[in-house]
């Protein structure tokens, strides 16, 4: 009684789990999106279901430009010298802030010479003396200003001579906000001698590059594609200057303001997805780091693809089909690893709504308007890909092999 209990149980398990299989075949349902993907609507035109039939080619691009905001700054011929807030000549220089570390020399006179260390009210407090201000100003200013207080304080009757240098900058932070990948507040800088060249550093004229504008912004993700350029704002003492910087990112104006503790950074939404904004540049994101998972054919496994554990990186600017050939998801036996499909999943960094495309990858590959339908990955997207019918066939005759087996077993 027991045995022909057992029979007909695991025959039962066997249909069953094949009859599932079976089912896990057939062709599921297209992810749905809140965003209106199939218009081209969504933060790309390019995340678009590819049409069968088509008249016009290479249409995303003006889609994607069709909701954007007027740029702040105007256009290039007419953005400089028309700000309605202050001058930006205040701005160029290399600035003190809070924390460097300078040294001060009057020839002759050893009670005011000494390294001192800007305060964190923003001062240089000398023995004697009132303090005086050097956050924001420049080596001559400050120099200026100490002469006038010597002679004010009655040390001296004429101007001494005296000279200020810098001898370590400090780390500074910065807040950056807006239209970013990572808006948050970022430290940079901070040029010490067990990190730097120490004859460069205590040379004469010695400087930084690692407090720059471009540091903060790469250290915040880099520019969004929706990024206004013609006007990035830049907070700071209660002053709002208005920045172009569309010359830093096409490499042709190479200005790079230096940044103090305390500044905020305010980076403005067009609104709409610019594809001339998906390339390496100094603000743009260093690189792409993407979720992927392709656990079959034609590569068997994570470990061996050179996959790493959860993420990879491909170049900021890299398609959707070029971070499914760094997966693994192309190539093989074509009758086998043909019509795979791959799903991208992805967030419009403006309204923090999620998308999921799924696309063909041999009707993609063969396409002559792929460009149209081959979406940009952005910082923190997935990838993932799934076997072709021949692939996911092959797998369930192996699976109900090892169910048949289990049920002679069981007999």
């Amino acid at each position: 009684m027991s045995i022909s209990f057992q029979v007909p149980l695991a025959s039962t398990l066997t249909a069953t789990l094949a009859l599932t299989l079976l089912q896990g075949c057939a062709s599921l349902k297209r992810p749905d999106n809140i965003e209106p993907v199939a218009e081209g609507r969504a933060y790309q035109a390019q995340y678009r279901q590819p049409d069968r039939k088509k008249s016009r080619y290479l249409e995303s691009q003006s889609m994607n430009e069709t909701p954007c905001l007027p740029l702040i700054g105007g256009t290039v011929e007419d953005s400089f010298g028309k700000w309605s807030g202050p001058a930006l000549s205040p701005l160029f220089g290399e600035k003190l802030t809070r924390n460097d570390l300078v040294e001060l020399v009057v020839v002759g006179d050893d009670t005011f010479s000494g390294d001192y260390v800007v305060s964190r009210e923003g001062d240089l407090t000398l023995p004697h003396l009132p303090p005086v201000k050097a956050q924001g100003r420049s080596v001559p200013q400050i120099e200026k200003s100490l002469r006038k207080a010597l002679i004010a304080s009655g040390f001296y009757a004429q101007p001494p001579q005296l000279t200020l240098r810098i001898l370590d900058f400090a780390e500074v932070s910065v807040g950056v906000t807006g239209a970013v990948f990572e808006p948050h507040a970022v430290r940079i800088g901070a040029v010490s001698g067990d990190r730097a060249d120490r004859m460069r550093q205590g040379a004469m004229g010695a400087s930084t590059e690692a407090r720059n504008l471009s540091v903060a912004l790469r250290a915040a993700g880099g520019v969004r594609p929706d990024a206004d350029l013609s006007a990035v704002e830049l907070h700071r003492s209660g002053q709002v200057y208005r920045m172009d910087l569309r010359g830093v990112f096409e490499g042709t104006d190479p200005t790079d303001i230096m940044l103090l503790s305390g500044d905020q950074i305010v980076v403005k939404s067009r609104q709409c997805f610019q594809d001339d904004l998906m390339r390496p540049s100094p603000i743009s994101p260093p690189g792409v780091t993407l979720y992927m998972s392709n656990l079959t054919q034609p590569a068997s496994g994570n470990a061996e693809s050179a996959i790493g554990r959860s993420v990879r990186e491909v170049p900021y600017g890299a398609r959707f089909l070029q971070a499914v050939v760094d997966t693994n998801c192309v190539g093989g036996i074509k009758l086998t690893n043909a019509n795979r499909h791959a799903i991208l999943f992805s967030r419009n960094p403006v309204t923090q709504v999620s998308v999921v495309i799924e696309r063909n990858i041999e009707r993609l590959l063969r396409r002559a308007d792929r460009d149209d339908y081959d979406p940009y990955v952005l910082p923190g997207d997935a990838i993932a890909c799934y076997d072709s019918t021949v692939t996911n066939i092959a797998d369930l005759g192996r699976v109900t092999t090892v169910v048949g087996t289990a049920g002679i077993l069981l007999k």
